[in-house]
């Protein structure tokens, strides 16, 4: 009998330590990789390789031609790349969706002056091609430069994965300072949606290659922007840079 009194004293303490569990909230866990994009906006980089004997044609047709490309679609900037990889065109390109883009490559194919005039000339002058869907990074925006005439520099960060729950407010730091600071200015900084994952790009303008150079050597001896660095850099797993010269129709020069 005694024995069963305490088999029953256990059962009910099981039962009671259950409902308990029961009754608690269950915690939600966050899955969030940092700020969320807050629109559908989005700018695809594109990246021709020019066959060498042919560049200067390539950029000469472009330049007569970009009309009927920009008769559809928003083009944000198209620059030569100029150190950093030889007989390359980088362009920019602004949709407000996925759709929106398909209705317009869609509207190309059926283009006959771009057809004609352009693509069934200039595709033979490229080796390859290559393109990335980006996002703006949600506290950064397009910023034209303060004048025309300058150079730009597109410098790449790969990024340790996790996105920017982990490496997020220490990038916005290292920017935050240099842009602060007056050493650059940030035309934008985006981050790859469909390519190489874990990117970051921010696209700086300087008013010469020379100003560049000097800019940078004084910046390095900025204790502010060496500790920025540094904290950012614990989360960099490699970076890469092309210096950009823009061409005659590019919007942002």
């Amino acid at each position: 009998m005694i024995q069963l009194r305490g088999i029953f004293r256990n059962v009910a303490r099981h039962a009671e330590q259950c409902l308990s569990v029961k009754s608690r909230p269950t915690p939600r866990a966050s899955i969030s990789t940092g700020p969320r994009q807050q629109h559908a906006t989005f700018y695809e980089f594109r990246t021709y390789y020019i066959q060498p004997h042919l560049n200067a044609a390539f950029l000469k047709l472009t330049s007569e031609k970009i009309h009927l490309r920009t008769a559809h679609s928003e083009l944000v900037g198209y620059w030569s790349v100029e150190y950093g990889g030889l007989n390359q065109v980088f362009h920019i390109w602004k949709y407000d969706s996925y759709a929106q883009r398909a209705s317009v490559r869609a509207a190309l194919a059926q283009d006959p002056n771009w057809i004609e005039q352009y693509i069934s000339k200039a595709m033979p002058m490229l080796s390859s091609q290559d393109n990335e869907v980006t996002y703006l990074v949600p506290w950064s925006k397009i910023q034209k430069p303060p004048k025309d005439g300058g150079v730009l520099e597109l410098t790449t960060y790969q990024m340790k994965p996790g996105g920017p729950a982990v490496w997020g407010k220490a990038f916005q730091i290292a920017v935050g300072t240099r842009t602060g600071s007056g050493y650059a200015h940030a035309v934008g900084v985006f981050h790859s949606e469909f390519g190489q994952l874990n990117q970051v790009h921010v696209l700086w303008w300087y008013e010469s290659a020379d100003q560049r150079a000097a800019i940078r050597h004084k910046s390095h001896e900025d204790a502010r922007v060496v500790a920025a660095v540094r904290e950012s850099a614990a989360y960099l797993v490699s970076q890469k840079n092309k210096l950009l010269f823009p061409c005659a129709f590019s919007p942002i020069k």
